[in-house]
């Protein structure tokens, strides 16, 4: 039968990529979008023109309650659960001394509550302490996590420290139940997300100088990376943050 796979934040970038990656490997896709339905559909078009099995469902990753509907939702439709991508994420840019409430707010919802929320549904389907048969976790951090990121990224690079330390914490706690969790650290990757700080172009000059392999790296790249740990091939693969930063 046919492995279950959640991508959230999965219409565009990253995210998008795993999704259509791991449709074409034979993983039933649940592409999660929070507003975006048009390039959701367009994702699970990709897999599906492909020959592959995909759908997208709505839903703020952020919010608990959403979280639990969408799980019930991914039951409903292929009543198993193998593998989760927690990719939702936003970049910040907001330098500490203007931060408000609701911008600290919406980054560690984002960023950080959403991987806490969709790993406990994830784990009370796939543990075999709940009757499950084991599964994989993959969180996105970043290289941020030790670099502090950009500026007025405080922000994001505070939650994916978050991330990275969740990673290590999260996989001794349901090693044991059949649960391998891991964490891919991705570097300067061309996507939207960049939009934030000046664009793809910037990213693009500032990788020549600050990355040692001298270029920025693609979403393709990051996502084989992600699947490889989502995999088999990564059966003794546990606690592990993998740089996908070409050196940097």
């Amino acid at each position: 039968m046919k492995k279950v796979m959640l991508v959230t934040g999965a219409s565009r970038g990253i995210g998008s990529k795993v999704a259509i990656m791991a449709g074409a490997r034979g993983y039933r896709v649940a592409v999660n979008y929070v507003k975006d339905q048009t390039s959701a559909q367009r994702v699970v078009k990709a897999i599906q023109s492909a020959g592959g099995e995909a759908i997208a469902i709505q839903a703020d990753v952020g919010d608990l309650n959403s979280v639990v509907r969408l799980f019930k939702e991914i039951d409903a439709a292929w009543g198993r659960f193998d593998v989760l991508v927690n990719n939702a994420g936003m970049l910040s840019s907001f330098r500490v001394e203007d931060v408000t409430e609701e911008d600290l707010s919406q980054i560690f919802r984002t960023n950080v509550f959403s991987t806490y929320f969709c790993s406990r549904e994830a784990v009370r389907r796939m543990s075999t302490k709940h009757g499950g048969n084991g599964g994989a976790i993959v969180n996105l951090s970043s290289v941020a996590a030790r670099l502090g990121g950009l500026g007025g990224g405080s922000g994001y690079a505070a939650t994916k420290a978050a991330i990275s330390t969740f990673t290590l914490a999260f996989a001794k706690e349901v090693g044991k139940e059949g649960i391998r969790v891991n964490a891919v650290s991705p570097g300067l990757i061309e996507t939207e997300i960049h939009n934030v700080h000046g664009g793809i172009t910037q990213m693009q000059e500032l990788a020549k100088t600050a990355v040692p392999m001298a270029r920025h790296g693609s979403a393709d790249e990051v996502a084989e990376a992600i699947l490889w740990l989502a995999s088999d091939a990564a059966s003794y693969v546990d606690g592990t943050v993998l740089d996908v930063a070409g050196g940097r």
